[in-house]
């Protein structure tokens, strides 16, 4: 199993004056890659602007996006998620999700009463098609915000044959969702007895759906804080996790760390984007104290 650790900009974000710089330290260290996740009512760097920009500041790192397609339009999504591939040579790695339902994103993503998870899949389908190269026509081609998209061409293809998108989320009919139609799953606020959990059920949705997902495409994303958090970075835990220990969720030290990576690649995950868990810890010298504790690990 592959081992691989990248790095996201702390819960704050960084600042966009220092965005170049985040990227091209992380570069520099060894991360496997940068990832960006996207809060669509949210000030957080746009994550296909952001790896835009990433690409042409870098040459090795691999960039990733969580995005949130739903509100997107799709065809316009295609298209950009494609030229970054071919920007950065095909090093741009993707996840999907439905977004954290912060106030107001629904209303803003003109989702509201909708069920995010099927808008998901329906926009995989349309995506996955003109990555392919082909005119998406009939039924397929009217998104669930009616917009009318059949016989459109592909307007951009990427670098990487198959373009691959994992999913996220934690909840049955969200796992069952990875296994039946994703490439891999990067979840998030899941504890390792979660984890150990998931894994098998999502492979054995694959299966029920005549797939299989590759052992290597398990991932997740864990808040890391040198030391115990602060109140504010513990009750965004609890808001998130009201029903979980945030001490299961969140890596202190670099032993906590290096603990609580082993308990999750013991239950099947070996790709990790380690998220600092306060403002101003994504620094070049706090991003040097992370990538000497997890570096090592990688296999």
């Amino acid at each position: 199993m592959k081992i691989r650790f990248a790095i996201s900009p702390s819960g704050a974000a960084v600042a966009l004056d220092r965005f170049v710089d985040f990227v091209t330290d992380a570069d520099a260290l060894g991360f496997d890659g940068v990832w960006l996740s996207d809060l669509p009512v949210g000030s957080t760097v746009d994550p296909v602007v952001g790896l835009s920009f990433a690409a042409a500041a870098t040459t090795r790192i691999r960039l990733g996006a969580n995005v949130v397609p739903l509100g997107r339009n799709p065809l316009l999504l295609a298209k950009s998620l494609a030229q970054v591939d071919q920007l950065s040579a095909g090093r741009l790695l993707l996840s999907f999700v439905v977004g954290l339902d912060q106030a107001g994103e629904r209303q803003a993503l003109g989702t509201a009463g909708m069920h995010r998870g099927r808008v998901l899949e329906q926009a995989l389908v349309l995506l996955r098609a003109w990555w392919a190269g082909e005119t998406v026509d009939g039924e397929v081609g009217t998104d669930v915000v009616g917009r009318r998209l059949g016989g459109l061409a592909s307007p951009s293809l990427p670098y990487q044959r198959p373009l691959e998108v994992w999913f996220g989320g934690r909840s049955p009919e969200a796992l069952d969702r990875v296994g039946r139609v994703a490439d891999g799953w990067l979840g998030a606020a899941v504890t390792p007895a979660e984890a150990a959990r998931a894994v098998p059920a999502i492979a054995a949705a694959a299966e029920a759906a005549g797939r299989r997902m590759d052992p290597e495409h398990f991932g997740l994303s864990v808040p890391y804080a040198a030391a115990w958090p602060d109140a504010e970075v513990v009750a965004s835990l609890r808001r998130r996790r009201p029903d979980v220990d945030p001490t299961e969720l969140v890596a202190v030290g670099p032993d906590g760390l290096r603990t609580l990576v082993s308990r999750y690649v013991a239950a099947g995950v070996s790709k990790f984007v380690v998220r600092p868990a306060h403002a101003g810890d994504d620094g070049r010298a706090a991003l040097g104290a992370l990538a000497d504790v997890v570096l090592p690990l990688q296999t």
